[in-house]
């Protein structure tokens, strides 16, 4: 009988130990749960609060375009289409889902339209002074201009002075240049890219600035595009200027009025060299722009 119960005690603390195993063991898988729930929370959280910082910015940078687009600048039309890069990429951050992998790319892509905004920014500035600047040289020489009529008998070398500085004032500006290379589609469709061996069209874009004291009219440049192997790309015809001499690209013809101006053309070509390419645009033989690009 004694056996029985020190058999039945026996039994009874196995029975006990195994429930206490088993516990512990519930008891540890519940708080590992417990913890890997807590960090999805805590992801979920971070992506969200994340997602939202940069849906911030986006909604910053489109408010500082609408304002520039309302003054209603030369630049306007380059604004919008910026502008609307912004809206495009608010409305595709909200429809995301948010992961970490998707928000990294949205970063990244609000950081370069953020690049662009201020390059074009300054860019837009500098024009609005130069035109006010010409606007006011205009202004004080038509004055100046109307009373050297009434005295030229005896103002005959301000009146000198004052054509040197018409002339000077009566330049036109060209400015925002820009060069890019295209891949050219069967279906017409251009592909920008910077590789060499791809690039099937070179886009050379510039902007005459207005100027209310020139001359209008057709206007005429000369585009030169120089390879890294320092040849002339295009045409290569070659004018004189006096004793000056300029090989060039091509004719960019333009009419003028007195406006602002955006000039765009396409330079063709094949099987072009990798490495720097140098832009230069000449009014006769006087150089008014250059830029420079690289094809890999």
């Amino acid at each position: 009988m004694e056996d029985q119960q020190n058999n039945s005690h026996g039994s009874l603390k196995v029975i006990i130990g195994v429930l206490a195993f088993l516990l512990i063991g519930s008891l540890a898988y519940i708080y590992k749960l417990s913890t890997e729930v807590k960090q999805v929370q805590t992801v979920l959280t971070t992506t969200t609060t994340e997602k939202e910082s940069v849906m911030k910015d986006l909604q910053e940078l489109k408010a500082t375009y609408d304002a520039a687009i309302a003054e209603n600048t030369s630049m306007s039309e380059e604004l919008v289409k910026e502008r609307d890069k912004v809206v495009q990429l608010m409305n595709d951050l909200e429809k995301s889902k948010g992961d970490v992998a998707s928000l990294s790319k949205y970063k990244a892509q609000y950081i370069k339209l953020e690049s662009n905004m201020k390059s074009l920014m300054a860019e837009n500035e500098g024009l609005k002074k130069q035109n006010k600047t010409l606007t006011n040289e205009r202004d004080s020489t038509v004055v100046v201009l109307g009373e050297a009529k009434k005295y030229n008998e005896v103002l005959v070398g301000q009146n000198e002075d004052l054509s040197k500085t018409v002339e000077k004032g009566s330049k036109l500006t060209v400015l925002n240049m820009q060069t890019a290379a295209y891949k050219l589609r069967s279906s017409g469709k251009q592909i920008a890219t910077e590789r060499a061996g791809a690039a099937d069209i070179l886009k050379i874009s510039f902007t005459i600035a207005e100027n209310q004291i020139a001359k209008s009219g057709d206007k005429e440049y000369y585009v030169q595009v120089i390879d890294s192997k320092n040849n002339v790309l295009g045409e290569k015809q070659t004018v004189n200027f006096g004793e000056k001499s300029l090989t060039y690209s091509f004719i960019s013809k333009v009419k003028y009025e007195n406006k602002t101006v955006n000039v765009s053309e396409d330079l063709k070509g094949k099987d072009f060299a990798k490495g720097a390419y140098f832009v230069n645009v000449f009014d006769k033989s006087e150089l008014v722009s250059k830029t420079s690009f690289t094809l890999k």
